[in-house]
This record gives C-alpha cells, structure tokens and sequence, in this order.
C-alpha cells in the first residue's frame, strides 16, 4: 500500500506533510536563538510584539574576531562602557585609555592663577591692619616660615574663621561645614591614597548629582575633574576651618576604604597589561580609567551600581604609576 495517496489534490497533500516535518526544527532554532539572546540583553525573546536586541560586539575597533556575546559564553569584564571578547582585545582598548589620560594635555590651571596675597586680601576686608601684617610677615621671616594665616591667629590679630573666609574669596570657592560629617558613607569616594596625599575630605552628597569635597588651604580642581569623571556627579569644592578639617580627616582615615593595589609600570604598554589581567580575573560590571595628577586611577564595580556612592566592598581601586612617579 503506498504512503500516499496518490489523485488529485496529493501533490498538495504531500507539501503540507513536508512543511509540517520542517516547521518545528525550523522553530525551535529561532526560539533557542531569541532565548539565548533574551537572556544577555534582558528583553523578551518573542511575543507582544517586541523585537529581541542583538548584544553588542567586542568594542575594541581593532577586532578580527567578530564574537559578539550570543555567541561567546563571557558577558564581563565591562571597561569604560564596552565589552571586549578576549584578553587582548581588553588589554588594547585600555591600552588606548592610558594613553589618553597620559596625553590629555595640561591640568587645570586654577594654582597657576595670579591670586591676591591673603594678608592683603584680609587687610582689604578690614579684618587686619597693615601694622598687624607687617608684624606677622616679620614673625614668619625670622622664625622660618609658617603660613601668614597662623602667624595673624597666633598674634591675636584675627581668628580661624577669618582665615578660612580670606581661602574662600582668594579661591572663589565657599566655605563648607563638617558638621554632621558621614565618615562611614564617604569612604568609598576614592582611595586612602588620595584624602591623605592631597589633603581632600568628601564631606557630603547632595542627592545624585552634587559632591561636596572640602580643603584646608587650597582645592584641588584636578582631583576634582578626576572625581566628577569617575563618580559621574559634579563635584564642588570649598574650603574648611583648619581645626575642623583635621578632626574629619583623621577621622576618615581611620575608616575602611575599599581594596586598593598600589602598582608601579616601567611604561604604558606594561601598566595596561597589568590593569588589563586584573580585569580579567575580577570580571567587573563597570569600571573606568582616569589620571589624577601623575597618577592613573582605575576603578572596578564588583555589581551594579545602585547610586553615585559605592557600597562597600562593591568596589575595587587600582592605582598605578608609571615611571616612578610616587
């Protein structure tokens, strides 16, 4: 007896089994492919209507691989907002941000900027006389320096306050308060290295968006462009009483900071190298390269970030320097 049967309307018949036999396999490769690619970029593989992203390919330009994460079974390390699909092309694109910050042309010149004397500006406010100046710039030159600012508090002639004040206008910044200072959340804004090295304390955040970094005698506009690309906030600095200021940053430097490597390169293909290993063993979510003065900064978020100020232990600093420049 023959399979099918054959008369009129068979060659139809037989068309229907032979689609019939196909669709499923045909199918269940284009569910498999939305599925696996549902699963890397969070969207719905099918139905409702939505179309299923493809992922991202490796974001290094010079790749030849052509791995797109469907494909690759490796979805991290994430460096300065793109993927890359194996260590070289990781060890090339960071590579390329060294040479970036290395190159990234002169610091802001906010201390090179001609600034009126501070016993000179105190005197022009009236808080001093020019015989009180007079006798505390002696003071200063024959007992070896000190600044101008103790010398007037010491002599009676002004107090702390007013020192801080005369900061504040010689560097148009404001002058900030330490009351209420959160050590415990601060902690996480950047390494040790950098609140004891550059004399900064991150007194607090304003919401999401707005840092507040405290100095005792002058700000650091380089540590803070380092901050605001880091952190993706905008940082104001101001200055703080010289006693106040001391008393927090004693105190934040007894905090727990998050895991720091201190690392030295003899060059800039040997420092990507080995920021390039240590993001391929930690696999972060995030991470980012900045320079901050001599020094480079990488940072790695361990998870998702859930705000501007890292949780502790979801962060760790690589701070590197290349060619001696501790």
């Amino acid at each position: 007896m023959p399979l099918l049967a054959s008369g009129p309307g068979s060659a139809g018949k037989r068309a229907d089994w032979a689609a019939q036999r196909s669709e499923p396999a045909e199918g269940r490769g284009r569910m498999e492919f939305a599925a696996h690619a549902a699963a890397l970029s969070g969207t719905s593989p099918i139905g409702g209507g939505e179309r299923v992203a493809l992922p991202g390919r490796c974001a290094h330009p010079g790749c030849r691989s052509g791995w797109t994460r469907l494909w690759k079974n490796r979805t991290t390390p994430i460096f300065e907002g793109g993927w890359a699909c194996s260590l070289n092309c990781l060890a090339a694109r960071v590579e390329a941000s060294v040479w970036r910050e290395r190159q990234g042309g002169k610091e802001p010149g906010m201390r090179h900027r001609p600034r009126i004397p501070l016993g000179l500006l105190m005197m022009e406010q009236g808080w001093i006389t020019q015989a009180q100046l007079r006798r505390a710039l002696d003071a200063q030159k024959t007992r070896s320096g000190g600044r101008i600012g103790e010398w007037l508090v010491r002599q009676g002639a002004i107090t702390e306050s007013h020192v801080t004040r005369a900061l504040g206008l010689q560097w148009s910044c404001p002058v900030l308060s330490t009351e209420t200072h959160p050590a415990g959340n601060m902690r996480a804004v950047m390494p040790r290295l950098f609140v004891d090295a550059f004399g900064a304390v991150p007194l607090r955040m304003v919401g999401e968006g707005l840092l507040y970094l405290g100095f005792e005698q002058r700000p650091d506009p380089v540590l803070a462009l380092a901050l605001e690309r880091m952190l993706g906030v905008r940082v104001e600095c101001g200055m703080v009483p010289e006693s106040d200021f001391r008393a927090v940053h004693a105190r934040l430097l007894d905090a727990d900071f998050p895991m720091v490597d201190l690392v030295e390169a003899v060059g800039e293909a040997p420092a990507a190298k080995l920021m390039a290993r240590i993001l391929e063993k930690e696999h972060p979510v995030e991470s980012r390269l900045v320079r901050v003065h001599d020094l480079l900064w990488l940072r790695l978020w361990l998870r998702p970030r859930l705000g501007a100020l890292p949780e502790q232990g979801a962060v760790r600093d690589l701070v590197c320097s290349i060619g001696g420049s501790w």
